[in-house]
């Protein structure tokens, strides 16, 4: 993990250039929130997550999240079937500010097009790189 200003970067994700992040195990995707993006909105009040069997296409909303500041759509970081929801944060998504890489994810994907996806998101590296040119501007 890096930090970069008061905001964290972690190692062993793929970041989408609208604040998500995702990381792949077992052949599924988890999707949330960087740090950035969450503490971008401050406090988050509800959270409006798909059903499990939608499917979501990349850079393509798939939901939303309301702050004390916006609404802001969730942003499919790539496309897929969803195979779970974080159903906890429904009626508390405060994880979502605390926990952003942890307890506050949004949801699971079986990924269709995975590999050529990949391509088109940001590694660890890259992923610096971007915060860094965002924060220091």
């Amino acid at each position: 993990m890096v930090k970069i200003g008061e905001y964290e970067v972690h190692e062993g994700l793929f970041y989408h250039k609208e604040h998500f992040w995702m990381s792949v195990t077992n052949g599924l995707v988890r999707v949330g929130a960087t740090d950035y993006g969450q503490k971008a909105l401050k406090d988050i009040v509800f959270v409006e997550l798909p059903s499990v069997g939608t499917v979501v296409k990349q850079n393509e909303s798939y939901g939303t999240v309301e702050s004390v500041k916006a609404v802001v759509d969730l942003i499919a970081p790539v496309s897929g079937t969803v195979e779970k929801v974080n159903e906890k944060l429904r009626d508390n998504p405060e994880p979502i500010n605390k926990d952003p890489y942890g307890e506050g994810w949004f949801i699971e994907l079986k990924p269709s097009n995975l590999q050529e996806e990949l391509g088109t998101l940001l590694d660890f590296d890259a992923a610096v790189k971007f915060y860094n040119e965002i924060i220091n501007a």
